[in-house]
Protein backbone atom coordinates (compact mmCIF):
# COMPACT_ATOMS: atom_id res chain seq x y z
CA UNK A 1 0.00 0.00 0.00
CA UNK A 2 1.16 3.49 -0.85
CA UNK A 3 0.32 6.89 0.61
CA UNK A 4 1.63 10.43 0.43
CA UNK A 5 1.35 13.53 2.63
CA UNK A 6 3.01 16.93 2.48
CA UNK A 7 5.53 18.45 4.88
CA UNK A 8 8.42 20.91 4.65
CA UNK A 9 11.95 21.56 5.83
CA UNK A 10 14.27 24.53 6.11
CA UNK A 11 16.94 25.19 3.51
CA UNK A 12 18.94 27.99 5.05
CA UNK A 13 16.26 30.43 6.16
CA UNK A 14 13.80 29.53 3.41
CA UNK A 15 11.21 26.78 3.49
CA UNK A 16 11.19 23.87 1.04
CA UNK A 17 8.26 21.54 0.43
CA UNK A 18 8.89 17.84 1.06
CA UNK A 19 6.66 14.97 -0.02
CA UNK A 20 6.49 12.26 2.64
CA UNK A 21 5.84 9.00 0.77
CA UNK A 22 4.91 5.89 2.76
CA UNK A 23 4.98 2.35 1.44
CA UNK A 24 3.67 -0.67 3.41
CA UNK A 25 4.73 -4.05 2.08
CA UNK A 26 5.02 -7.64 3.26
CA UNK A 27 8.22 -8.61 5.00
CA UNK A 28 9.90 -8.49 8.36
CA UNK A 29 8.47 -5.66 10.50
CA UNK A 30 10.86 -2.76 10.22
CA UNK A 31 10.81 0.91 9.34
CA UNK A 32 13.33 2.80 7.20
CA UNK A 33 13.53 6.48 6.29
CA UNK A 34 15.34 7.43 3.08
CA UNK A 35 15.90 10.77 1.30
CA UNK A 36 18.99 12.21 3.00
CA UNK A 37 17.63 12.36 6.59
CA UNK A 38 19.86 13.63 9.40
CA UNK A 39 20.08 12.03 12.84
CA UNK A 40 17.02 13.88 14.20
CA UNK A 41 14.90 12.64 11.29
CA UNK A 42 16.14 9.06 11.65
CA UNK A 43 15.32 9.12 15.35
CA UNK A 44 11.71 9.99 14.47
CA UNK A 45 11.19 6.25 13.83
CA UNK A 46 11.07 5.57 17.56
CA UNK A 47 9.14 8.73 18.41
CA UNK A 48 6.47 7.94 15.81
CA UNK A 49 6.25 4.28 16.81
CA UNK A 50 5.73 5.09 20.51
CA UNK A 51 3.30 7.96 19.83
CA UNK A 52 1.12 5.84 17.51
CA UNK A 53 0.92 2.98 20.00
CA UNK A 54 0.32 5.22 23.03
CA UNK A 55 -2.59 6.90 21.26
CA UNK A 56 -4.44 3.63 20.71
CA UNK A 57 -3.58 3.13 17.04
CA UNK A 58 -2.05 -0.06 15.68
CA UNK A 59 1.49 0.34 14.38
CA UNK A 60 1.67 -1.77 11.19
CA UNK A 61 3.68 -4.97 11.58
CA UNK A 62 4.96 -4.69 8.02
CA UNK A 63 7.97 -3.41 6.16
CA UNK A 64 7.54 0.39 6.24
CA UNK A 65 9.54 2.59 3.89
CA UNK A 66 9.33 6.37 4.23
CA UNK A 67 10.81 8.48 1.44
CA UNK A 68 11.38 12.21 1.86
CA UNK A 69 11.33 13.73 -1.61
CA UNK A 70 13.18 15.39 -3.24
CA UNK A 71 15.78 12.88 -2.18
CA UNK A 72 18.79 15.06 -3.06
CA UNK A 73 17.99 17.73 -0.43
CA UNK A 74 19.33 17.25 3.07
CA UNK A 75 16.51 16.94 5.66
CA UNK A 76 17.02 17.96 9.27
CA UNK A 77 15.00 18.54 12.42
CA UNK A 78 11.92 17.00 13.99
CA UNK A 79 9.21 18.78 11.97
CA UNK A 80 8.53 15.61 9.92
CA UNK A 81 7.31 13.55 12.91
CA UNK A 82 3.64 14.43 12.57
CA UNK A 83 3.63 14.05 8.77
CA UNK A 84 5.25 10.61 9.01
CA UNK A 85 2.70 9.49 11.62
CA UNK A 86 -0.22 10.78 9.50
CA UNK A 87 1.24 9.08 6.43
CA UNK A 88 1.50 5.73 8.19
CA UNK A 89 -2.01 5.95 9.69
CA UNK A 90 -3.56 7.04 6.38
CA UNK A 91 -1.74 4.37 4.37
CA UNK A 92 -2.78 1.65 6.85
CA UNK A 93 -6.38 2.91 6.52
CA UNK A 94 -6.69 3.87 10.19
CA UNK A 95 -7.22 7.52 9.28
CA UNK A 96 -9.06 9.16 6.42
CA UNK A 97 -7.72 12.70 6.07
CA UNK A 98 -9.23 14.58 3.13
CA UNK A 99 -6.70 15.97 0.63
CA UNK A 100 -3.76 15.04 2.82
CA UNK A 101 -1.44 15.51 -0.15
CA UNK A 102 -2.56 19.18 -0.40
CA UNK A 103 -2.24 19.92 3.32
CA UNK A 104 1.06 21.00 4.87
CA UNK A 105 1.70 19.00 8.06
CA UNK A 106 4.30 20.15 10.58
CA UNK A 107 5.05 19.12 14.15
CA UNK A 108 7.26 17.13 16.51
CA UNK A 109 5.84 14.19 18.45
CA UNK A 110 6.38 13.24 22.06
CA UNK A 111 6.30 9.59 23.06
CA UNK A 112 2.82 10.05 24.55
CA UNK A 113 1.48 11.59 21.35
CA UNK A 114 1.72 15.24 22.35
CA UNK A 115 2.53 17.56 19.46
CA UNK A 116 5.35 20.00 20.11
CA UNK A 117 6.12 23.26 18.27
CA UNK A 118 8.97 23.44 15.74
CA UNK A 119 11.13 26.31 14.45
CA UNK A 120 10.82 27.79 10.98
CA UNK A 121 7.02 27.47 10.57
CA UNK A 122 6.78 30.96 9.05
CA UNK A 123 9.31 30.21 6.30
CA UNK A 124 7.83 26.81 5.53
CA UNK A 125 4.28 28.14 5.31
CA UNK A 126 5.38 31.05 3.09
CA UNK A 127 6.97 28.59 0.67
CA UNK A 128 3.88 26.35 0.72
CA UNK A 129 1.66 29.33 -0.07
CA UNK A 130 3.90 30.20 -3.03
CA UNK A 131 3.22 26.67 -4.34
CA UNK A 132 -0.54 27.00 -4.03
CA UNK A 133 -1.00 25.18 -0.70
CA UNK A 134 -3.72 26.80 1.37
CA UNK A 135 -4.14 24.40 4.32
CA UNK A 136 -1.76 23.58 7.12
CA UNK A 137 -1.78 21.49 10.30
CA UNK A 138 0.56 22.89 12.94
CA UNK A 139 1.21 22.37 16.66
CA UNK A 140 -0.88 24.55 18.96
CA UNK A 141 2.34 26.25 20.08
CA UNK A 142 2.95 27.53 16.54
CA UNK A 143 -0.55 28.86 15.80
CA UNK A 144 0.29 32.53 16.44
CA UNK A 145 3.32 32.36 14.18
CA UNK A 146 1.36 30.47 11.52
CA UNK A 147 -1.41 33.05 11.55
CA UNK A 148 1.03 35.68 10.29
CA UNK A 149 0.70 34.20 6.78
CA UNK A 150 -2.44 35.50 5.10
CA UNK A 151 -5.04 33.43 3.22
CA UNK A 152 -4.18 30.10 4.86
CA UNK A 153 -6.54 27.70 6.67
CA UNK A 154 -4.84 26.66 9.91
CA UNK A 155 -5.70 23.54 11.90
CA UNK A 156 -4.01 23.06 15.24
CA UNK A 157 -3.09 19.92 17.12
CA UNK A 158 -1.91 19.53 20.68
CA UNK A 159 -2.15 15.72 20.64
CA UNK A 160 -2.16 12.99 18.03
CA UNK A 161 -5.57 11.78 19.26
CA UNK A 162 -7.12 14.93 17.81
CA UNK A 163 -6.43 13.70 14.26
CA UNK A 164 -9.64 11.70 14.21
CA UNK A 165 -11.63 14.76 15.24
CA UNK A 166 -10.01 16.84 12.49
CA UNK A 167 -10.70 14.16 9.91
CA UNK A 168 -14.28 13.71 11.10
CA UNK A 169 -15.00 17.43 10.84
CA UNK A 170 -13.67 17.56 7.32
CA UNK A 171 -10.78 19.77 8.37
CA UNK A 172 -12.76 22.80 9.48
CA UNK A 173 -10.23 24.90 11.31
CA UNK A 174 -9.37 28.44 12.21
CA UNK A 175 -8.74 30.87 9.37
CA UNK A 176 -5.52 32.85 9.62
CA UNK A 177 -5.59 36.51 10.45
CA UNK A 178 -4.60 38.55 7.43
CA UNK A 179 -1.22 40.21 7.75
CA UNK A 180 -2.50 43.48 6.31
CA UNK A 181 -4.96 43.75 9.20
CA UNK A 182 -2.18 43.85 11.74
CA UNK A 183 -0.33 46.90 12.87
CA UNK A 184 2.62 47.60 10.60
CA UNK A 185 4.70 49.09 13.39
CA UNK A 186 4.88 49.64 17.10
CA UNK A 187 5.04 52.99 18.84
CA UNK A 188 8.30 53.79 20.56
CA UNK A 189 8.20 52.82 24.20
CA UNK A 190 8.29 55.53 26.81
CA UNK A 191 11.76 55.85 28.29
CA UNK A 192 13.49 54.31 25.26
CA UNK A 193 17.02 55.54 24.62
CA UNK A 194 17.00 58.82 22.69
CA UNK A 195 19.68 60.98 21.11
CA UNK A 196 18.56 63.84 23.33
CA UNK A 197 20.37 61.89 26.09
CA UNK A 198 23.69 62.55 24.34
CA UNK A 199 25.19 65.95 25.11
CA UNK A 200 27.23 67.57 22.37
CA UNK A 201 28.78 65.41 19.62
CA UNK A 202 26.77 67.23 16.95
CA UNK A 203 29.29 66.22 14.27
CA UNK A 204 28.78 62.53 15.14
CA UNK A 205 24.99 62.96 15.20
CA UNK A 206 25.13 64.50 11.74
CA UNK A 207 27.13 61.49 10.53
CA UNK A 208 24.54 59.13 12.07
CA UNK A 209 21.75 60.93 10.20
CA UNK A 210 23.65 60.41 6.94
CA UNK A 211 24.32 56.78 7.89
CA UNK A 212 20.62 56.09 8.52
CA UNK A 213 19.41 58.03 5.47
CA UNK A 214 21.54 56.16 2.95
CA UNK A 215 22.22 52.84 4.75
CA UNK A 216 25.93 53.67 4.92
CA UNK A 217 28.46 51.80 7.07
CA UNK A 218 29.92 53.76 9.97
CA UNK A 219 33.06 53.77 12.14
CA UNK A 220 33.35 56.01 15.21
CA UNK A 221 36.92 56.76 16.28
CA UNK A 222 37.80 58.39 19.59
CA UNK A 223 39.25 58.05 23.09
CA UNK A 224 37.46 56.10 25.84
CA UNK A 225 34.35 57.61 27.38
CA UNK A 226 33.37 59.99 24.58
CA UNK A 227 30.03 58.29 23.90
CA UNK A 228 30.79 56.11 20.87
CA UNK A 229 28.81 53.11 22.12
CA UNK A 230 26.02 55.35 23.40
CA UNK A 231 25.69 56.97 19.98
CA UNK A 232 25.55 53.72 18.01
CA UNK A 233 23.09 52.01 20.36
CA UNK A 234 20.57 54.74 19.55
CA UNK A 235 20.94 54.33 15.79
CA UNK A 236 17.82 52.10 15.43
CA UNK A 237 15.68 54.93 16.88
CA UNK A 238 16.23 57.06 13.75
CA UNK A 239 15.95 54.34 11.12
CA UNK A 240 12.70 54.39 9.09
CA UNK A 241 9.93 51.98 10.08
CA UNK A 242 10.17 48.61 8.37
CA UNK A 243 7.85 47.81 5.49
CA UNK A 244 5.63 44.75 5.67
CA UNK A 245 7.95 42.80 3.36
CA UNK A 246 11.01 43.75 5.42
CA UNK A 247 9.23 42.65 8.60
CA UNK A 248 8.34 39.31 7.01
CA UNK A 249 11.92 38.76 5.78
CA UNK A 250 13.40 39.49 9.21
CA UNK A 251 10.82 37.37 11.02
CA UNK A 252 11.54 34.41 8.73
CA UNK A 253 15.22 34.58 9.66
CA UNK A 254 14.48 34.63 13.39
CA UNK A 255 11.89 31.87 13.02
CA UNK A 256 14.35 29.64 11.16
CA UNK A 257 17.00 30.37 13.81
CA UNK A 258 14.66 29.48 16.69
CA UNK A 259 14.96 33.04 18.05
CA UNK A 260 11.40 34.21 17.34
CA UNK A 261 10.09 34.69 20.88
CA UNK A 262 7.05 36.96 20.42
CA UNK A 263 5.04 34.96 17.90
CA UNK A 264 1.91 37.12 18.06
CA UNK A 265 3.11 39.55 15.38
CA UNK A 266 5.81 40.10 12.81
CA UNK A 267 9.02 41.67 14.03
CA UNK A 268 8.52 45.39 13.47
CA UNK A 269 11.59 46.84 15.18
CA UNK A 270 14.80 46.88 13.21
CA UNK A 271 17.32 44.33 14.54
CA UNK A 272 20.32 45.52 16.53
CA UNK A 273 23.03 42.90 17.02
CA UNK A 274 26.12 43.46 19.15
CA UNK A 275 28.31 40.31 19.20
CA UNK A 276 31.27 39.96 21.57
CA UNK A 277 34.74 40.30 20.08
CA UNK A 278 35.50 36.63 20.80
CA UNK A 279 32.94 35.51 18.18
CA UNK A 280 34.09 33.05 15.53
CA UNK A 281 33.84 33.51 11.78
CA UNK A 282 31.03 30.93 11.64
CA UNK A 283 29.18 32.73 14.43
CA UNK A 284 29.44 36.01 12.54
CA UNK A 285 28.48 34.96 9.00
CA UNK A 286 26.83 31.60 9.66
CA UNK A 287 28.02 28.04 9.40
CA UNK A 288 27.94 24.55 10.85
CA UNK A 289 27.54 21.13 9.26
CA UNK A 290 24.08 22.24 8.23
CA UNK A 291 24.61 26.01 8.10
CA UNK A 292 22.57 28.32 10.29
CA UNK A 293 22.32 32.11 10.00
CA UNK A 294 25.05 34.12 11.70
CA UNK A 295 24.98 37.55 13.31
CA UNK A 296 25.10 39.37 9.98
CA UNK A 297 21.88 37.65 8.90
CA UNK A 298 20.23 38.26 12.27
CA UNK A 299 21.08 41.94 11.68
CA UNK A 300 19.36 41.90 8.25
CA UNK A 301 17.55 45.23 7.62
CA UNK A 302 19.02 46.54 10.88
CA UNK A 303 22.36 47.29 12.53
CA UNK A 304 25.38 45.10 13.28
CA UNK A 305 27.51 46.84 15.92
CA UNK A 306 31.12 45.74 16.42
CA UNK A 307 32.33 47.55 19.52
CA UNK A 308 36.11 47.88 19.92
CA UNK A 309 36.68 46.78 16.33
CA UNK A 310 40.44 45.99 16.56
CA UNK A 311 39.78 43.52 19.37
CA UNK A 312 38.04 41.22 16.88
CA UNK A 313 40.20 38.63 15.18
CA UNK A 314 41.44 39.85 11.81
CA UNK A 315 40.39 36.55 10.24
CA UNK A 316 36.86 37.11 11.55
CA UNK A 317 36.71 40.68 10.25
CA UNK A 318 37.89 39.68 6.79
CA UNK A 319 34.86 37.43 6.24
CA UNK A 320 32.73 40.59 6.26
CA UNK A 321 34.21 41.87 3.00
CA UNK A 322 32.04 39.86 0.61
CA UNK A 323 28.72 40.25 2.50
CA UNK A 324 29.24 44.02 2.71
CA UNK A 325 29.46 44.17 -1.07
CA UNK A 326 26.88 41.54 -2.07
CA UNK A 327 24.45 42.00 0.86
CA UNK A 328 24.12 38.27 1.26
CA UNK A 329 26.41 35.44 2.31
CA UNK A 330 26.80 32.16 0.45
CA UNK A 331 27.98 29.09 2.35
CA UNK A 332 28.88 25.99 0.36
CA UNK A 333 28.75 22.43 1.61
CA UNK A 334 29.29 19.13 -0.17
CA UNK A 335 25.55 18.44 -0.52
CA UNK A 336 24.13 21.95 -0.84
CA UNK A 337 24.82 25.65 -1.13
CA UNK A 338 23.05 27.94 1.34
CA UNK A 339 22.39 31.63 0.81
CA UNK A 340 21.51 33.89 3.74
CA UNK A 341 20.38 37.53 3.40
CA UNK A 342 22.71 40.06 5.03
CA UNK A 343 21.64 43.60 4.14
CA UNK A 344 22.63 45.58 7.22
CA UNK A 345 24.37 48.71 8.43
CA UNK A 346 27.80 47.90 9.81
CA UNK A 347 28.47 50.24 12.74
CA UNK A 348 31.77 49.97 14.59
CA UNK A 349 33.83 51.85 17.14
CA UNK A 350 37.51 51.91 18.02
CA UNK A 351 40.10 53.81 20.00
CA UNK A 352 42.88 55.65 18.17
CA UNK A 353 45.54 53.45 19.82
CA UNK A 354 45.83 50.56 22.32
CA UNK A 355 45.80 52.87 25.37
CA UNK A 356 43.10 55.01 23.76
CA UNK A 357 44.59 58.48 24.13
CA UNK A 358 46.70 59.12 21.02
CA UNK A 359 45.69 62.54 19.72
CA UNK A 360 43.57 63.22 22.84
CA UNK A 361 46.22 63.56 25.56
CA UNK A 362 45.42 65.37 28.80
CA UNK A 363 47.45 66.15 31.92
CA UNK A 364 46.07 62.97 33.46
CA UNK A 365 45.89 60.68 30.42
CA UNK A 366 48.94 60.71 28.18
CA UNK A 367 49.41 58.28 25.30
CA UNK A 368 51.99 55.62 26.17
CA UNK A 369 51.94 53.78 22.84
CA UNK A 370 54.90 53.64 20.48
CA UNK A 371 54.38 54.25 16.76
CA UNK A 372 54.93 50.52 16.17
CA UNK A 373 52.20 49.55 18.65
CA UNK A 374 49.77 52.03 17.11
CA UNK A 375 50.54 50.71 13.63
CA UNK A 376 50.05 47.11 14.76
CA UNK A 377 46.79 48.05 16.47
CA UNK A 378 45.36 49.72 13.37
CA UNK A 379 46.69 47.04 11.02
CA UNK A 380 44.18 44.59 12.54
CA UNK A 381 41.67 46.34 10.27
CA UNK A 382 42.70 45.79 6.67
CA UNK A 383 42.60 48.47 4.00
CA UNK A 384 39.96 46.65 1.93
CA UNK A 385 37.65 46.45 4.96
CA UNK A 386 38.17 50.15 5.78
CA UNK A 387 37.36 51.00 2.17
CA UNK A 388 33.95 49.40 2.71
CA UNK A 389 33.19 51.64 5.71
CA UNK A 390 31.73 54.80 4.21
CA UNK A 391 31.77 57.10 7.24
CA UNK A 392 34.87 57.27 9.44
CA UNK A 393 34.08 59.83 12.11
CA UNK A 394 36.11 61.33 14.97
CA UNK A 395 34.31 61.45 18.33
CA UNK A 396 36.45 63.80 20.48
CA UNK A 397 36.26 64.52 24.17
CA UNK A 398 33.71 67.15 25.09
CA UNK A 399 34.38 69.99 27.50
CA UNK A 400 32.53 70.72 30.72
CA UNK A 401 30.25 73.32 29.18
CA UNK A 402 28.91 70.79 26.66
CA UNK A 403 28.49 68.20 29.40
CA UNK A 404 26.24 70.37 31.55
CA UNK A 405 24.43 72.02 28.65
CA UNK A 406 20.80 72.45 29.68
CA UNK A 407 19.29 73.62 26.42
CA UNK A 408 17.36 71.19 24.25
CA UNK A 409 19.48 68.61 22.41
CA UNK A 410 18.85 67.12 18.97
CA UNK A 411 16.35 64.31 19.60
CA UNK A 412 15.83 61.00 17.83
CA UNK A 413 12.46 62.21 16.57
CA UNK A 414 13.98 65.29 14.91
CA UNK A 415 16.79 63.22 13.40
CA UNK A 416 14.33 60.61 12.11
CA UNK A 417 12.31 63.29 10.33
CA UNK A 418 15.40 64.26 8.35
CA UNK A 419 16.12 60.61 7.57
CA UNK A 420 12.58 59.99 6.32
CA UNK A 421 12.72 62.99 3.97
CA UNK A 422 15.95 61.71 2.42
CA UNK A 423 14.56 58.19 2.16
CA UNK A 424 11.47 59.53 0.35
CA UNK A 425 13.71 61.13 -2.29
CA UNK A 426 15.55 57.84 -2.76
CA UNK A 427 12.31 55.88 -3.16
CA UNK A 428 11.17 58.21 -5.95
CA UNK A 429 14.58 58.21 -7.62
CA UNK A 430 15.11 54.45 -7.58
CA UNK A 431 11.56 53.35 -8.39
CA UNK A 432 11.73 50.40 -10.77
CA UNK A 433 15.54 50.06 -10.59
CA UNK A 434 15.68 47.20 -8.08
CA UNK A 435 17.63 49.20 -5.50
CA UNK A 436 16.41 51.24 -2.53
CA UNK A 437 19.28 53.16 -0.93
CA UNK A 438 22.16 55.36 -2.07
CA UNK A 439 24.62 52.86 -0.61
CA UNK A 440 23.50 50.37 -3.29
CA UNK A 441 24.45 52.62 -6.22
CA UNK A 442 27.04 51.27 -8.64
CA UNK A 443 28.11 51.44 -12.27
CA UNK A 444 25.93 53.50 -14.59
CA UNK A 445 23.39 54.27 -11.86
CA UNK A 446 26.15 55.87 -9.79
CA UNK A 447 27.16 58.11 -12.70
CA UNK A 448 23.56 58.89 -13.55
CA UNK A 449 22.46 59.95 -10.07
CA UNK A 450 25.67 61.56 -8.80
CA UNK A 451 26.15 64.37 -11.27
CA UNK A 452 28.42 67.02 -9.78
CA UNK A 453 28.83 70.76 -10.11
CA UNK A 454 32.07 71.65 -11.90
CA UNK A 455 33.66 72.99 -8.70
CA UNK A 456 32.59 69.88 -6.76
CA UNK A 457 34.27 67.65 -9.32
CA UNK A 458 37.49 69.69 -9.14
CA UNK A 459 37.50 69.39 -5.34
CA UNK A 460 37.03 65.64 -5.48
CA UNK A 461 39.77 65.22 -8.09
CA UNK A 462 42.26 67.14 -5.98
CA UNK A 463 41.34 65.19 -2.84
CA UNK A 464 41.63 61.88 -4.68
CA UNK A 465 45.25 62.67 -5.54
CA UNK A 466 46.24 64.17 -2.18
CA UNK A 467 44.72 61.41 -0.04
CA UNK A 468 45.63 58.56 -2.39
CA UNK A 469 42.07 57.25 -2.34
CA UNK A 470 41.13 53.93 -3.91
CA UNK A 471 38.48 53.69 -6.60
CA UNK A 472 36.14 52.08 -4.04
CA UNK A 473 36.70 54.99 -1.62
CA UNK A 474 35.99 57.42 -4.47
CA UNK A 475 32.67 55.69 -5.19
CA UNK A 476 31.70 55.70 -1.54
CA UNK A 477 32.44 59.41 -1.19
CA UNK A 478 30.08 60.00 -4.12
CA UNK A 479 27.37 57.93 -2.42
CA UNK A 480 27.78 59.84 0.85
CA UNK A 481 27.63 63.16 -1.04
CA UNK A 482 24.46 61.95 -2.76
CA UNK A 483 22.85 61.28 0.64
CA UNK A 484 23.97 64.66 1.98
CA UNK A 485 22.39 66.29 -1.08
CA UNK A 486 19.16 64.34 -0.44
CA UNK A 487 19.05 65.68 3.12
CA UNK A 488 19.06 69.15 1.59
CA UNK A 489 16.63 68.21 -1.22
CA UNK A 490 19.30 68.99 -3.83
CA UNK A 491 19.34 67.27 -7.22
CA UNK A 492 22.96 68.10 -8.07
CA UNK A 493 26.03 67.45 -5.91
CA UNK A 494 27.39 70.81 -4.82
CA UNK A 495 30.94 71.55 -3.55
CA UNK A 496 29.65 71.72 0.03
CA UNK A 497 28.20 68.19 -0.27
CA UNK A 498 31.48 66.75 -1.52
CA UNK A 499 33.50 68.67 1.08
CA UNK A 500 31.36 67.30 3.89
CA UNK A 501 31.61 63.77 2.50
CA UNK A 502 35.40 64.07 2.46
CA UNK A 503 35.36 64.99 6.16
CA UNK A 504 34.02 61.54 6.94
CA UNK A 505 37.19 59.75 5.80
CA UNK A 506 39.11 60.23 9.05
CA UNK A 507 41.41 57.23 8.70
CA UNK A 508 42.44 58.28 5.20
CA UNK A 509 43.83 61.46 6.80
CA UNK A 510 45.24 59.98 10.03
CA UNK A 511 48.99 60.00 10.49
CA UNK A 512 51.12 58.18 13.02
CA UNK A 513 53.49 60.01 15.39
CA UNK A 514 56.98 60.35 13.96
CA UNK A 515 59.46 57.61 14.79
CA UNK A 516 61.40 58.31 17.98
CA UNK A 517 58.68 60.55 19.44
CA UNK A 518 58.01 58.04 22.22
Amino acid sequence: MYGKVLSACLHGVDGKLVEVEVDLSNGLPQMNIVGLPDSAVKESIERVRAAVKNCGYAFPLQRITVNLAPADVRKEGSAFDLAIAVGILATSEQLNLAEADRTLILGELSLDGSVRPVPGVLSMMANAKDHGIRRVIVPTGNVEEASLIADMDIFTLSHLNQLQQLAGNGLTGVHAVRVEERESGRPRKAGMDDYSDVNGQMHAKRALIICAAGMHNLLLLGPPGTGKTMLVKRLPTILPDMSEQESLDVTKIYSASGKFSDRSSLISERPFRMPHHTISAAGLVGGGNIPKPGEISLAHRGVLFLDELPEFSRAVLEVLRQPLEDRHVTIGRARAVYRFPAHFILAASMNPCPCGYFGAETNIHACTCSPLRIEQYRSKISGPLLDRIDLQVDVPRIDYEQLVLTESQLSSEAMKRQVNLARAMQENRFAGTGITFNSELSGNLLKQHCRMHREAEALLRKSFELLGLSVRAYDRILKIARTIADLESSVQLEPAHVAEALQYRSLDKKSLPPAGSR
